[in-house]
C-alpha cells in the first residue's frame, strides 16, 4: 500500500476560526483514495498563535512550545473526529514509537518542546520509509521572499534543500511562519526526502496524489 505523509498546516485548519468547510472537503478528498495509506500531521494554526502571543510577556520559551504542542493535538483530535471510524482511534504524540494500525488514516499532533510538526512529519516519513512529504500550507509555492510583505515575491517551482535553507535561515522559533521549518528541512535533506509545498486547493492535492501535474513547489 502506498503511504503518503501529509503535513497539514494549522493555517488551513484554523486560519482565523476553525474552517469546518475545508476539513469536510479535505476528508472527502482523502477518502476517495481507498488503496492508499495516509499519515496526517496537524499544525497549530491561529489557535497556537493566539495562546503564544497572549503568553509571550510572561511565559518561558518552553511554555510557548508546549502551548503550540497542545494546540496541534486539539486540531489533530478535531480532524480524527471528522474522519470518524476511517481513522485510527489513537492520535500519535510520540513519532519515535512503533506505529501499529490497520486503519488507512493515522492522525498525529505535536510531540514535545523544540520540535515542530514539520519535523514530526519527517520523523514519521523516516519510520515508514516514505521518501515524499506533502506539505499543505497557506501559500501555493515557496517564494524568494515573504509574499505577504513583498508584492514582487516570485514563486520557486523547484529548488534544492541547500537553496531552500538559504532562504529561510537556520533557527526555529515557536510560531515560526515558514513553508517548511529549518530544523525539519535539515533532517529532510539528510534523509533525501522530497517535499511538495502546495496550497489549500484540494483539486490540486488530488492531482498530486494521482501523479498528475500540480501547482506548487518541489524541494529535493
Amino acid at each position: 500500500m502506498q503511504i503518503f505523509v501529509i503535513s497539514l498546516g494549522g493555517s488551513l485548519i484554523v486560519p482565523e476560526e476553525i474552517d469546518t468547510g475545508f476539513l469536510e472537503a479535505f476528508k472527502k478528498t482523502i477518502l476517495k483514495h481507498k488503496s492508499k495509506k495516509f499519515v496526517i500531521v496537524c499544525g497549530g494554526g491561529k489557535t497556537a498563535r493566539k495562546y503564544q502571543n497572549a503568553a509571550k510577556p510572561f511565559a518561558s520559551k518552553n511554555d510557548l512550545d508546549w502551548l503550540g504542542v497542545y494546540s496541534t493535538r486539539i486540531n489533530a483530535l478535531l480532524l480524527k473526529s471528522a474522519f470518524g471510524s476511517s481513522a485510527d482511534e489513537k492520535i500519535i504524540e510520540d513519532p519515535t514509537k512503533r506505529i501499529i494500525s490497520k486503519k488507512s488514516i493515522i492522525i498525529s499532533g505535536g510531540w514535545k518542546p523544540g520540535w515542530s510538526t514539520d519535523y514530526i512529519s519527517v520523523l514519521l516519513a523516516k519510520k515508514l520509509k516514505a521518501k515524499e512529504i506533502i506539505n499543505m500550507t497557506n501559500t501555493d509555492y515557496v517564494y524568494d521572499k515573504d509574499p505577504s510583505k513583498n508584492k514582487d515575491a516570485k514563486p520557486i517551482k523547484c529548488t534544492t534543500w541547500k537553496g531552500y535553507r538559504a532562504l529561510i535561515g537556520k533557527k526555529w522559533e515557536p510560531g515560526l511562519n515558514a513553508p517548511f521549518d529549518p530544523v525539519a528541512s535539515k533532517e529532510a535533506e539528510k534523509l533525501k526526502i522530497k517535499v511538495f509545498v502546495v496550497g489549500r486547493d484540494l483539486n490540486n492535492l488530488e492531482n498530486l496524489l494521482n501523479g498528475k501535474k500540480f501547482k506548487g513547489s518541489t524541494i529535493l
